[in-house]
């Protein structure tokens, strides 16, 4: 008889059950496992930055110019639009609607640095003056930029030249790094089970209202951002609103359902073409490379955890601070690897960079997996609007597809 292998998001959801229950019934007698849970969250985070770094590289360099033709420039200013656009919908929900308020919880980990920085010093301090500086304190900020622009270099001299060394040797680290992401997340059920049931066990039931709320926010907040993009695309693109609506949802069903953009991926190219006119020249580029550079739902996702993190820990994000949570939760979202857990992965990149405590990771992986339906549907849906707005710049929108009843 063939035994029944435990999917990764499973073996999480019953980590994360089994260590409520714990936390709730043993009280503080289980504070001790803190430590198994501390463990797990060093060892993702001491690949993150070198990930990052990798991905971004690769996947910059990975774009041809020749290949992307007239209409790449205007591919990245939409994708990096709209991705920066979510990060600011998802830091305005946590301040408006404040999901972390009511629970508050004693900082044992860094604290964010608050500053009074002028606008001058808070873009300066966006750019490194020295990378291996940035990489030891870990400022993604600067290391995703650097990345980008290395991994545009890169890709230039891979087409003056044809071929490139470099290329082959970023590509085969990035699958070593990603191999240790792997084997770290084998142990996410156990260390999840073991942070929330220090966390329960400290705080008690009160610890899982904030977390239903949080998620009832991210929700309503990414169909509404959903329903304005549609309302924009349809005026940008002179179409039904509705009739836009109804051709998304096939490719929206399938990414709730399976919280994967890379499982979606034919579905959304399928349905570009074939219900929403995209020509399969557009479409062949731009949903691909959507899959990697444009993930609006994570974007919206990592701005409302840091502000929801912030307080429930009492730490106070004044501007400057918010203008660092939506140009990392933007950031972050470039080169996005496809990893078990990949909100988690995200969660260990943005939290420590921002200064907030690293154990706030495991309040947000509890439901990682009911959010990644909503982070799927804008990751996915957002890319095939997208792909309409290019096409008609292009003139490579058939609009007897789009108008039609298919």
């Amino acid at each position: 008889m063939k035994k029944m292998k435990l999917s990764m998001t499973v073996q999480i959801m019953i980590g994360m059950a089994g260590g409520l229950v714990l936390g709730i019934c043993l009280g503080d007698k289980v504070k001790d496992m803190k430590l198994i849970g501390d463990i797990f969250l060093r060892l993702i985070q001491m690949s993150v930055v070198v990930m990052i770094m990798g991905a971004v590289t690769e996947s910059v360099a990975n774009l041809d110019p020749k290949e992307l033709g007239r209409f790449g420039v205007k591919m990245l200013f939409w994708f990096l639009l709209t991705t920066v656009l979510a990060a600011a919908a998802g830091a305005a929900l946590g301040q408006f609607f404040m999901p972390g308020k009511g629970l508050f919880l004693p900082v044992s980990d860094q604290i964010v640095q608050t500053s009074d920085k002028g606008l001058y010093n808070i873009i300066l301090d966006f750019l490194p003056s020295n990378i291996v500086q940035s990489m030891a304190n870990s400022n993604m900020i600067q290391v995703i930029i650097f990345s980008v622009l290395f991994g545009a270099s890169l890709g230039s001299c891979r087409v003056k030249k044809g071929s490139s060394q470099l290329m082959g040797v970023i590509k085969e680290f990035n699958e070593v790094i990603l191999g240790i992401v792997h084997k770290v997340m084998n142990l996410a059920p156990l260390g999840i089970g073991a942070l929330l049931a220090y966390t329960a066990g400290t705080t008690g039931i009160k610890v899982i209202m904030p977390l239903i709320k949080f998620l009832l926010i991210f929700g309503c907040g990414s169909l509404l951002y959903l329903g304005v993009m549609i309302a924009f695309v349809s005026f940008y693109c002179k179409t039904n609103p509705l009739n836009v609506g109804r051709k998304l949802c096939n490719m929206t069903i399938v990414a709730f359902t399976t919280t994967s953009s890379a499982v979606t991926l034919p579905t959304k190219m399928e349905d570009s073409e074939k219900k929403l006119g995209v020509s399969k020249k557009v479409s062949g580029i731009v949903n691909p490379l959507g899959m990697t550079l444009n993930s609006n739902g994570l974007s919206m996702f990592l701005a409302l955890a840091c502000i929801t993190v912030s307080q429930i820990y009492g730490i106070p994000l004044p501007m400057p601070q918010l203008v660092h949570v939506i140009v990392l939760s933007t950031l972050a979202c470039l080169g996005t690897v496809a990893v078990p857990g990949g909100g988690l992965v995200a969660l260990a990149t943005v939290v420590p960079a921002l200064g907030l405590p690293l154990e706030s990771i495991a309040f947000l992986s509890s439901i990682d997996w009911f959010s990644g339906m909503f982070r799927t549907i804008l990751n996915v849906d957002i890319d095939a609007l997208v792909a309409m707005m290019i096409a008609k710049d292009e003139k490579e929108l058939d609009y007897g597809i789009l108008n039609g009843n298919q």
